[in-house]
């Protein structure tokens, strides 16, 4: 064998080897957890509730286009249904002088089932993300063994001004305290007992609540802005409660830096709002994220939106869960009875907004992420 034919036949071993190495690296590990779609929605959806006799809920607000329906069951094959019935799922904007914005759905956000039999909803009542509706704000409970609403907690000027957006829940194990963020112009938590059905806003515009203005979101490789030029920024969004209910986390959806805070001091009214700021906690930095969920054994579950990815921090580790370009800008997590995880996709990136020419109704989708040895 010549020289040139010994160094070609090394040559070509080493482009199959390295050949077979790629082929190995892109081929799915049979451990890799896998997207499986649930449900397709003709309109945007951004929360998902899973309760915990495995019914589904979602919500669609009115961003882009007036919603038809605001909440809704989603039924086993895939259908959705208004809930807890039409009556509640009523408003439109075009008829918002003629339905009250008091005990209908004006602009839902969020759905979050308890373990206490209740659906709560989060009504920021400001479509579009632009004036809130006077008399909208509030969170809503509905009973799921009767599948009507139980309990309505209207938000005031103090709790959710103008310019406001209230964003996602978490409740305390007991079922004594809820905790909410506020994305808008002015992020905040908002504290409420449910005992006694009052709320306060507390940390409004400190740093832990606004956007980071290094922070630019980008998708698809490139920085996500409407034609005018503006980015997205959002403050507040992100939250997750630990699994003892003792650690609340947040954080900027316009922003890298995860905080905490013990659940202690936020229930506690008599600290000032000095005294509350200074026992905010640097949990990390996990970078641009929507949606926060903490299962049981602790682990952070991160809503990856420049990556099209899920990915979980356990400890100060951080791997990825799932990565897929069908995730489209992954919103909220929910956890079943068996520990499986939901996710919505809410296309953020192609709306309207963003892409004018893709007009105000928009394809969303919910999943499941499969993984082998759950949970």
């Amino acid at each position: 064998m010549t020289r040139l034919t010994a160094a070609s036949a090394a040559l070509a071993m080493m482009l199959l080897a390295h050949a077979s190495f790629a082929q190995a690296q892109s081929s799915p590990s049979p451990d890799t957890a896998r997207l499986q779609q649930v449900a397709s929605f003709e309109h945007q959806v951004t929360g998902v509730t899973v309760s915990t006799d495995g019914r589904i809920f979602v919500n669609f607000p009115r961003w882009s286009e007036d919603a038809p329906i605001s909440v809704a069951e989603v039924t086993r094959d895939g259908q959705i249904k208004p809930y807890p019935d039409e009556e509640w799922n009523a408003w439109r904007n075009e008829k918002k002088n003629q339905i009250s914005a008091t005990d209908h759905f004006v602009c839902v956000q969020s759905v979050v089932a308890d373990t206490h039999g209740g659906l709560w909803v989060v009504d920021p009542a400001a479509p579009a993300t632009a004036s809130v509706v006077p008399g909208g704000p509030k969170l809503v409970k509905i009973d799921l063994n009767a599948n009507k609403v139980a309990r309505v907690i209207h938000f005031d000027e103090t709790v959710a001004p103008q310019g406001s957006y209230l964003n996602d829940v978490r409740f305390s194990p007991d079922g004594q305290y809820a905790y909410l963020t506020d994305a808008g112009a002015k992020g905040a938590l908002i504290v409420v007992n449910l005992q006694t059905g009052k709320a306060r806003r507390v940390l409004s515009g400190h740093p832990s609540t606004q956007p980071e203005k290094d922070v630019v979101v980008k998708t698809d490789g490139r920085a996500l802005r409407r034609p005018d030029g503006r980015g997205v920024e959002f403050a507040a969004d992100s939250v997750a409660l630990s699994a003892d209910g003792r650690t609340l986390y947040w954080k900027a959806l316009t922003g890298r830096t995860l905080y905490r805070i013990a659940t202690a001091a936020l229930q506690n009214p008599r600290l000032s709002e000095k005294d509350l700021e200074s026992r905010v906690e640097r949990a990390g930095d996990v970078g641009p994220t929507d949606g926060l969920w903490i299962d049981e054994r602790g682990r952070l579950y991160l809503s990856a939106i420049q990556q099209d990815a899920v990915k979980v921090r356990d400890g100060d580790r951080i791997t990825t869960l799932v990565q897929d370009k069908r995730l489209r800008w992954p919103d909220t997590f929910s956890e079943g009875p068996d520990g499986t995880i939901y996710v919505t996709s809410s296309h953020i990136q192609d709306m309207s907004w963003y892409k004018p020419e893709n007009g105000p109704r928009l394809e969303t989708q919910l999943w499941r992420i499969e993984r082998p040895g759950q949970p």
